[in-house]
């Protein structure tokens, strides 16, 4: 297994409270929360962009891949620190790597990818991604 990223390696950070009901029988937050914890990173930054509306936008991102390594646990009360990075930019695909940083740690607890493809929402088939959201997802693209 890699070694985790540090947070240096990301662009953005958005902050998650864990909740009470996150962590599972074991102590810790349950492994598919992580993947809320993406989707609520990346969508609430385009949110905040402007460049997604739920509830109306015409092209959509929807997930086609994901993956999660995990490095060391998480458990309710932490606050999750959620630092993403675009690491391709396609014509109508976009993939996402986000790192999952719990409290003040710099090293993440664990990191991952997911892959949204954009969609007319109606029809649902690809199309270009828009071009305001472009200019959002390039500005999170890591200095190579």
């Amino acid at each position: 297994m890699s070694e985790p990223e540090t947070r240096a390696a990301y662009v953005h950070f958005t902050p998650l409270d864990t909740r009470w009901h996150d962590n599972d029988v074991y102590g810790h937050v349950n492994n598919v929360v992580y993947y809320a914890f993406f989707d609520t990173a990346v969508n609430g930054h385009l949110i905040r962009a402007g460049c997604l509306d739920v509830q109306a936008s015409g092209v959509i991102g929807l997930v086609v891949e994901t993956q999660c390594r995990y490095f060391k646990p998480i458990a309710f009360p932490d606050v999750v620190h959620a630092g993403i990075r675009v690491a391709k930019l396609g014509r109508s695909s976009v993939r996402y790597e986000i790192g999952l940083f719990a409290n003040d740690d710099d090293n993440a607890a664990a990191q991952g990818h997911f892959v949204h493809v954009y969609v007319d929402r109606a029809a649902n088939r690809p199309v270009p991604i828009p071009d305001g959201v472009r200019r959002a997802l390039a500005a999170l693209m890591r200095a190579q």
